[in-house]
């Protein structure tokens, strides 16, 4: 069983994110993507949920389709990778086509890149191509590698490399509206989670603005699973797992507080 939360109490304001991850590398497997983790829990403490990932390859009508998807039923969507300096980096002039816009070379963005690459060989040309934004963005600002990130109204155009994009969240930290930050608590039992999930299913309706996961797993020759309850309410998420741990003690299973 998996709930999603789709109302938090008193019909509480819910702001929503998208992912795309942009590159061929991710999905032929030779690039093992770190970014979606990263971004789920820098939204979380922002009070934005996650609600949706997609992994899209470098090809400019799957980049647009994607974008102009998801920017439409989210207040913010987020793309990373594809904005480097090599030609099959098109992410810039694929979201600058799905806004409608043309692509500029940003005079803040490239004064950048002129001050950062100064004593690094010079802005080549292939350097200067990230100085490329859609008409009438603005910049993300990235201390590790000078090239900064974009927004483009409701669109974060991101860095792949995950800690480039870390430095880029972290520049956001406390710019964009949000709700409050989702909690959770975790337990976990020696069960097969299809014996319980009703007893999930009961303890989640029961508790308003609660959403419960469960995860099971295989380990040590035996079945198990995790649960994990969230709420942007503390007190709901404690109400919520004591009664949980409640009902499953009662049916007779052990329970190992924050998980096995």
């Amino acid at each position: 069983m998996s709930g999603t939360m789709e109302s938090v109490p008193n019909q509480e304001r819910i702001w929503t994110a998208a992912l795309v991850v942009i590159g061929d590398e991710i999905l032929s497997g030779r690039t093992q993507d770190k970014n979606v983790a990263q971004l789920a829990t820098w939204l979380n403490v922002q009070g934005i949920r996650l609600v949706e990932v997609r992994v899209v390859a470098d090809r400019t009508e799957a980049i647009v389709e994607a974008v102009n998807t998801l920017r439409a039923r989210n207040d913010y969507l987020f793309t990373t990778g594809g904005i480097g300096p090599t030609h099959d980096d098109i992410t810039v002039d694929a979201i600058a086509e799905a806004l409608g816009v043309a692509v500029i070379e940003h005079a803040e963005a490239r004064a950048i890149l002129d001050h950062y690459y100064a004593e690094r060989g010079g802005v080549t040309a292939a350097r200067a191509r990230m100085a490329r934004t859609p008409e009438g963005a603005s910049l993300i600002p990235n201390r590790v590698s000078g090239a900064p990130g974009i927004r483009a109204g409701n669109v974060f155009i991101m860095a792949g490399v995950p800690h480039i994009t870390a430095g880029m969240l972290d520049a956001l930290t406390g710019t964009l509206e949000g709700g409050r930050p989702v909690v959770s608590r975790t337990i976990g039992c020696w069960v097969g989670e299809s014996e319980v999930a009703d007893l999930l299913r009961t303890a989640e309706k029961a508790h308003e603005g609660v959403a419960i996961g469960s995860y099971p797993f295989f380990r040590e020759g035996r079945t198990g699973a995790n649960f994990v309850v969230r709420s942007a309410d503390p007190a709901l998420a404690d109400d919520c797992i004591r009664a949980l741990i409640d009902a499953l003690e009662k049916a007779g299973h052990a329970v190992v507080y924050d998980g096995i």
